[in-house]
Protein backbone atom coordinates (compact mmCIF):
# COMPACT_ATOMS: atom_id res chain seq x y z
CA UNK A 1 0.00 0.00 0.00
CA UNK A 2 1.22 3.58 -1.23
CA UNK A 3 -0.43 6.53 -0.25
CA UNK A 4 0.68 9.74 -2.78
CA UNK A 5 -0.06 13.34 -2.47
CA UNK A 6 0.66 15.83 -5.59
CA UNK A 7 1.71 19.37 -5.15
CA UNK A 8 2.97 22.44 -7.05
CA UNK A 9 0.24 23.06 -9.46
CA UNK A 10 -0.80 26.45 -10.23
CA UNK A 11 -1.71 29.53 -12.25
CA UNK A 12 0.51 30.17 -15.01
CA UNK A 13 0.84 31.97 -18.08
CA UNK A 14 1.84 30.59 -21.74
CA UNK A 15 5.80 29.76 -22.11
CA UNK A 16 6.23 29.53 -18.07
CA UNK A 17 7.50 26.33 -16.29
CA UNK A 18 6.28 24.29 -12.94
CA UNK A 19 7.35 21.94 -11.33
CA UNK A 20 5.13 18.80 -9.92
CA UNK A 21 5.84 17.28 -6.46
CA UNK A 22 4.31 13.53 -5.40
CA UNK A 23 5.21 12.55 -1.91
CA UNK A 24 4.85 8.90 -1.27
CA UNK A 25 4.11 7.34 2.24
CA UNK A 26 4.94 3.35 2.05
CA UNK A 27 7.89 1.41 2.10
CA UNK A 28 9.71 -0.05 -0.99
CA UNK A 29 9.03 3.60 -2.88
CA UNK A 30 12.32 1.88 -5.19
CA UNK A 31 10.06 -0.87 -6.19
CA UNK A 32 6.90 1.18 -7.93
CA UNK A 33 7.28 2.41 -11.15
CA UNK A 34 5.47 5.84 -10.70
CA UNK A 35 3.75 7.90 -13.02
CA UNK A 36 2.01 11.26 -14.06
CA UNK A 37 -1.45 11.44 -16.05
CA UNK A 38 -3.80 14.34 -16.41
CA UNK A 39 -7.25 15.48 -17.13
CA UNK A 40 -8.60 17.76 -18.70
CA UNK A 41 -12.77 18.66 -18.18
CA UNK A 42 -14.33 16.93 -20.09
CA UNK A 43 -11.94 14.38 -21.11
CA UNK A 44 -10.58 11.13 -20.41
CA UNK A 45 -7.52 10.80 -18.22
CA UNK A 46 -4.15 10.13 -20.29
CA UNK A 47 -1.01 9.87 -19.97
CA UNK A 48 2.08 12.20 -19.08
CA UNK A 49 5.11 10.56 -18.20
CA UNK A 50 6.48 7.31 -16.08
CA UNK A 51 9.77 6.58 -14.52
CA UNK A 52 11.14 3.05 -13.24
CA UNK A 53 11.66 2.29 -9.59
CA UNK A 54 15.39 3.05 -9.80
CA UNK A 55 14.75 5.78 -12.04
CA UNK A 56 17.22 4.57 -15.29
CA UNK A 57 14.27 4.06 -17.39
CA UNK A 58 11.78 6.79 -18.35
CA UNK A 59 8.65 6.88 -21.14
CA UNK A 60 6.69 10.11 -22.40
CA UNK A 61 3.53 10.52 -24.19
CA UNK A 62 4.77 12.39 -27.59
CA UNK A 63 3.00 15.74 -26.99
CA UNK A 64 5.69 16.19 -24.00
CA UNK A 65 8.71 15.22 -25.04
CA UNK A 66 11.38 17.52 -24.83
CA UNK A 67 8.99 19.59 -22.60
CA UNK A 68 8.49 17.79 -19.63
CA UNK A 69 10.84 15.84 -17.39
CA UNK A 70 10.36 12.96 -14.69
CA UNK A 71 12.52 11.99 -12.46
CA UNK A 72 12.51 10.86 -8.40
CA UNK A 73 14.59 10.61 -5.49
CA UNK A 74 13.99 7.47 -3.83
CA UNK A 75 15.49 8.52 -0.48
CA UNK A 76 12.98 11.05 0.11
CA UNK A 77 10.10 8.91 -1.56
CA UNK A 78 8.85 11.60 -4.08
CA UNK A 79 8.57 11.96 -7.95
CA UNK A 80 9.07 15.32 -9.66
CA UNK A 81 7.29 16.36 -13.36
CA UNK A 82 9.48 19.31 -14.02
CA UNK A 83 7.03 21.23 -16.78
CA UNK A 84 8.88 23.92 -19.01
CA UNK A 85 7.18 25.41 -21.91
CA UNK A 86 4.11 25.47 -20.43
CA UNK A 87 1.10 25.90 -23.17
CA UNK A 88 -2.96 26.50 -22.97
CA UNK A 89 -3.71 22.59 -24.05
CA UNK A 90 -1.21 21.63 -20.83
CA UNK A 91 -4.67 22.81 -18.79
CA UNK A 92 -5.62 19.78 -17.19
CA UNK A 93 -5.44 18.32 -13.39
CA UNK A 94 -2.05 16.44 -12.97
CA UNK A 95 -1.95 12.94 -11.00
CA UNK A 96 0.63 11.00 -9.58
CA UNK A 97 0.10 6.99 -9.54
CA UNK A 98 2.13 4.28 -9.09
CA UNK A 99 2.38 0.56 -10.34
CA UNK A 100 4.10 -2.06 -7.50
CA UNK A 101 6.77 -2.96 -10.53
CA UNK A 102 10.25 -2.17 -10.95
CA UNK A 103 9.73 -1.68 -14.55
CA UNK A 104 6.55 -0.89 -16.43
CA UNK A 105 5.87 0.75 -19.40
CA UNK A 106 2.27 0.52 -20.24
CA UNK A 107 0.56 3.55 -20.28
CA UNK A 108 -3.27 3.00 -19.34
CA UNK A 109 -3.98 4.34 -16.34
CA UNK A 110 -6.71 1.92 -15.63
CA UNK A 111 -3.13 -0.48 -15.03
CA UNK A 112 -1.54 1.67 -12.64
CA UNK A 113 -2.87 0.79 -8.76
CA UNK A 114 -2.85 3.99 -6.58
CA UNK A 115 -3.56 8.05 -6.99
CA UNK A 116 -3.11 10.71 -5.59
CA UNK A 117 -5.50 13.38 -5.33
CA UNK A 118 -4.82 15.46 -7.94
CA UNK A 119 -3.22 18.54 -8.36
CA UNK A 120 -4.74 21.78 -10.77
CA UNK A 121 -2.34 23.38 -13.36
CA UNK A 122 -3.67 26.31 -15.47
CA UNK A 123 -1.70 27.64 -17.85
CA UNK A 124 -3.44 31.34 -19.46
CA UNK A 125 -2.80 32.58 -22.93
Amino acid sequence: QVQLVESGGGLVQTGDSLRLSCAASGRTFSAYTMGWFRQALGKEREFVASISGRGSMTYYEDFVKGRFTISRDNAKNTVYLQMNSLEPEDTATYYCAAKPYLIYSGTNYRQFDYWGQGTRVIVSS
